[in-house]
């Protein structure tokens, strides 16, 4: 049975409530990591505590317990004749923001003639997740 501190291989398929596939393991090695040293979500800790080599089960994770509520603060609204023309600006697409120090992808959520909107929150913020887990191993 699976405890904290464990390393574990995982197969996983993981879905929105509104069934979106937005990340899976198959056609992968399986997924490797120790419990409860923050390498995943904390509800994926929990769904994989105390279970079984071989063992099957689907996970409901909350928000808070996945990447959190999205922050008004992580959106950011810019001139857009403050972002160079050879920036590629389409709404859904991703870049990387520099404060000088360190860098932050954000995705672009809308683009007008004056403004460009920037949101720095976790794509998956905000969304409940739902996990099929299968555990593979135990070390």
């Amino acid at each position: 049975m699976v405890k904290l501190g464990d390393n574990v291989a995982v197969h996983y398929k993981g879905t929105l409530s509104d069934g979106m596939l937005f990340d899976s393991s198959e056609g992968r090695e399986p997924l490797e990591f120790q419990v409860g040293s923050g390498m995943v979500i904390v509800g994926f800790d929990l769904g994989v505590t105390g279970m079984a080599i071989g063992e099957k089960k689907t996970v409901h994770i909350p928000v808070e317990e996945a990447y959190g509520p999205a922050s008004e603060e992580m959106i950011f609204t810019f001139n857009r004749l403050d972002i160079p023309d050879d920036i590629p600006l389409e709404v859904g697409g991703t870049l990387n923001m520099h404060n000088g120090k360190e860098s932050m992808p954000v995705i672009v959520r809308e683009v007008s003639a004056t403004s460009v909107i920037l949101d720095g929150n976790h794509p998956l913020a905000g969304q409940a997740l739902i996990f099929e887990i299968e555990l593979v191993s135990i070390s």
